[in-house]
C-alpha cells in the first residue's frame, strides 16, 4: 500500500510510538489515583509528555497543556466552555467542522471570514466583521483541504488589538509547521496526525487565564469533597481516567518531532509535495484546488478529474494501485460551497514524513495513467 491520506491520521509512525502502547498496557496504572509503583509510573510518563509538547509549542509550564481524546473534543470543550449566545465571534468559511458544530450549538452571533478563489482566508477583512461585542475569534490554521495555511500571526495581532481571545484549530499544523504560543492564546491539537501519536490523544495549550465553565465533570483523583471540579487547567479538561497508553506513545511521537525538528520534518513533507504538484499540474484534466504562489503549504494537494467523480477516482487508485487518498468533502462544508465542489467533492491526496519519492513517483504515474484513460 502507498498511503497518502496522511490528513486524516499519519497510518506510518515511529516503530517507538507503538512500542511505547505496549509498555504501558502492561506496566501503568490509573494515573493519579493512588501513590504505588504502576501509577506513579503512569504519573511521572504523562507529565513527561506535557514537558515534550510544552517544548513544542514554546511554554513555560507544562501544565498549561491539558490532554483530551482529539481535537474535536479540545475545541468543543474550549468553545462550549467560553462562549455564550449572547457573544460575537469571528470564524472564517475554511473551518472543519469541528469548530462550526460546537460554534452553532452556543447560539452566538456568528461572522466568517471569506476566502478568496484559492481559499486562502482573507485576513484583511477582519476589521469589517467586528462588532461592539466580538470576544473570539476561533479559526483553523491550516486547511485541511486546500493545505493553505493562514496568517494567523497579523489575526493574532489584530485580536490582541482589540481584547478579543484567539482560539486556533491546530489539527494539521502541530508538528508539521512552527506552532508556538505567540500565534494565539489557547490552541487545540490532535495527536494522530503530525505529532505520529496514538488515535484517541490530542489536547488544549493556554496561556492565561479563562473562565471556562464546566462542560465535562466527574472524578478527578483530587479535592473529591468539593461539590465542584477545579476550573484551573489542566484539571477542567482532564475529568476522568487519562488515556495514559495512548499519551505515553504520544510522548515519543513529539519525541521524534522535536529531536529531528519541525524544520527538517516541513523540508522533507514539502519537496515530496512539490515533486508531486509540479508534474500533476501539467495534467490537461486535471483541476487542483488551493494557493500554491507561495512556500508556506502543508503537503496537501487535492485534485479533481474532469469527466470522473472524486469517489471513483480514489476508488480506482486504491483498487488498481493501492495508493490510499481521502475522497469527499473532508468535513469542510462552507470551504466547499465557496470553491463549487459540494456535489462532488475532491480527492485529497496528504503526504508525511515517512513517503518516499519513489511513492511520489508511483502515484503521479497512476494519476496520469487513470487521467490519459
Amino acid at each position: 500500500m502507498i498511503y497518502f491520506d496522511n490528513g486524516a491520521t499519519t497510518l506510518l509512525k515511529p516503530p517507538e510510538v507503538a512500542e511505547a502502547v505496549q509498555y504501558a498496557i502492561e506496566n501503568f496504572g490509573n494515573a493519579g489515583r493512588s501513590f504505588y509503583d504502576a501509577v506513579m509510573l503512569a504519573n511521572r510518563e504523562i507529565y513527561r509528555t506535557r514537558i515534550e509538547l510544552a517544548r513544542l509549542a514554546g511554554l513555560d509550564d507544562p501544565l498549561q497543556v491539558a490532554f483530551t481524546s482529539s481535537a474535536t473534543e479540545s475545541l468543543n470543550l474550549v468553545i462550549s466552555g467560553l462562549i455564550g449566545p449572547e457573544d460575537a465571534v469571528i470564524t472564517t468559511l475554511a473551518e472543519h467542522n469541528s469548530v462550526l458544530r460546537p460554534l452553532y450549538l452556543t447560539g452566538c452571533d456568528l461572522e466568517f471570514l471569506d476566502c478568496d478563489e484559492n481559499g486562502r482566508i482573507m485576513v484583511e477583512s477582519f476589521e469589517s466583521k467586528l462588532k461592539d461585542n466580538t470576544k473570539f475569534l476561533v479559526c483553523t490554521h491550516g486547511s485541511n483541504v486546500t493545505g493553505n495555511i493562514t496568517d494567523v500571526e497579523s489575526l493574532y495581532q489584530k485580536c490582541s488589538a482589540h481584547g478579543i481571545t484567539m482560539i486556533l484549530d491546530g489539527s494539521q499544523t502541530f508538528g508539521a509547521i512552527p506552532v508556538n504560543m505567540s500565534m494565539a492564546d489557547i490552541i487545540c491539537f490532535t495527536g494522530h496526525k503530525a505529532l505520529y501519536g496514538p488515535q484517541g490523544t490530542g489536547g488544549v495549550l493556554a496561556v492565561g487565564s479563562y473562565d471556562f465553565s464546566i462542560v465535562k465533570t466527574g472524578g478527578a483523583g483530587t479535592n473529591s469533597f468539593d461539590r465542584f471540579q477545579s476550573t484551573d487547567l489542566p484539571d477542567i479538561f482532564e475529568t476522568g481516567t487519562l488515556n495514559s497508553h495512548g499519551l505515553y506513545g504520544l510522548q515519543k511521537g513529539v519525541q521524534f518531532v522535536n529531536s529531528l525538528g519541525v524544520e527538517t520534518i516541513h523540508a522533507k513533507e514539502r519537496k515530496l509535495h512539490d515533486m508531486f504538484y509540479e508534474e500533476v499540474c501539467k495534467m490537461d484534466r486535471v483541476r487542483i484546488y488551493g494557493d500554491f504562489s507561495t512556500s508556506d503549504r502543508l503537503p496537501i494537494v487535492s485534485l479533481n478529474l474532469e469527466g470522473m467523480a472524486a469517489s471513483e477516482l480514489a476508488r480506482r487508485l486504491w483498487e488498481e494501485n493501492r495508493i490510499a487518498t481521502r475522497a469527499g468533502s473532508h468535513c469542510a462544508p462552507l470551504l466547499h460551497q465557496h470553491l463549487n465542489t459540494v456535489k462532488g467533492g475532491m480527492v485529497r491526496f496528504s503526504f508525511s514524513y515517512f513517503n518516499t519519492e519513489e511513492e511520489i513517483a508511483q502515484g503521479i504515474e497512476a494519476l496520469h495513467a487513470i487521467a490519459g484513460g
